[in-house]
């Protein structure tokens, strides 16, 4: 065989394996593999955080669960993938995982140029600073000339900066690769702040600070900080499955939809909107290419959206507040399951 024709003849195999490997679904990966594999925070209390026995809790982490459960059909088939904030992009980019479920702000540039797509808003939060009582500071400005704490590679960086400059305040910025060393660094006495997610901020001072009462989050909210899970641009149909495992956990807080009632009100109940969540009317299943149980699958697994938030946040003293149903004056807005 000629040189030619054996370069043609390789050339020709590897297009068609490149084509059947595009070819092949996140969907279709994930089942194949038999496994979830989920990015998460490294250490965050309420939002993804492994307890004594190594076992991942939190509000992120339970909706890597309600995806295996809609996918898999277990919820306990996830391999959880702790990463920091500059990890983060590159483990989903690369497809070492199949989704981002961590504390991640939603902005246009992450949206538009990292080949990534925005699940939806998991939890509405906004950047503060957490000081301690005995400097007597109630508000952000009064951090003026004092030395703050951030991470690199975070919204709260420029965020800080942004602040500060636009109210005529100076700060030094202490900047630090990972959560655990400016938390140490916090608490050891280098900063007189430090910034990030009010969330975050409120997990640091229970579970980090030597004593929570000596410390406060400020009232001040210098920045919105939308929290949302991700997913790469690339496949529309695992982009939609994400997209609607998060509204059914919405919507069902809405409709009564528990963990505890999910199968009885599938079977029983005659509100249309309940039977199309539930797949007791078809559609929904069929439109992502899974079976018709796979919502009530989801609530079984996890509960719904208000079951998460108090099994894992309302321990740690987060209130609601803007995370409650727009029905109770909150931003929480579940889209038509129809």
């Amino acid at each position: 065989m000629s040189k030619l024709k054996i370069i043609a003849l390789t050339t020709t195999f590897i297009a068609v394996s490149m084509t059947s490997a595009m070819a092949k679904s996140t969907l279709d990966i994930v089942r194949e593999r038999g496994e979830l594999r989920c990015a998460v925070h490294t250490g965050l209390t309420g939002m993804s955080v492994p307890d004594s026995q190594g076992k991942w809790k939190g509000l992120f982490v339970d909706y890597c669960r309600a995806i295996a459960a809609a996918t898999l059909g277990d919820p306990d088939k996830v391999k959880y993938v702790p990463v920091s904030s500059q990890q983060r992009f590159a483990v989903l980019q690369s497809g070492e995982v199949d989704l981002l479920s961590r504390t991640t702000t939603w902005t246009l540039s992450r949206d538009s140029a990292l080949g990534l797509n925005f699940v939806g808003v998991m939890f509405y939060d906004g950047q503060s600073f957490l000081v301690r009582k005995d400097l007597g500071i109630d508000s952000a400005k009064g951090l003026d000339g004092g030395t703050i704490c951030v991470k690199t590679g975070t919204t709260a960086e420029q965020n800080t900066a942004d602040y500060f400059g636009m109210n005529g305040l100076s700060f030094k910025p202490v900047v630090f690769e990972g959560s655990d060393e400016a938390n140490t660094a916090f608490f050891s006495g280098r900063c007189d702040a430090l910034t990030t997610d009010a969330s975050a901020l409120t997990s640091v001072r229970v579970s980090n600070a030597p004593n929570p009462d000596d410390y406060v989050v400020l009232a001040d909210r210098i920045a919105k900080e939308p929290l949302g899970p991700t997913v790469r641009a690339d496949d529309d149909q695992w982009f939609d499955i994400s997209k609607w495992v998060l509204n059914v956990l919405i919507n069902a807080e809405e409709m009564g939809i528990t963990a505890a009632n999910a199968e009885k009100m599938a079977k029983e109940s005659q509100n249309p909107s309940v039977k199309r969540l539930l797949g007791a009317i078809p559609g929904s299943g069929k439109a992502l290419g899974l079976d018709e149980g796979w919502a009530v699958r989801v609530l079984t697994a996890v509960g719904n959206y208000g079951e998460m938030y108090d099994r894992h946040l309302t321990p740690i003293g987060l209130e609601r507040g803007q995370n409650r149903l727009w029905s109770d004056g909150g931003l929480m807005y579940g889209l038509p399951i129809r």
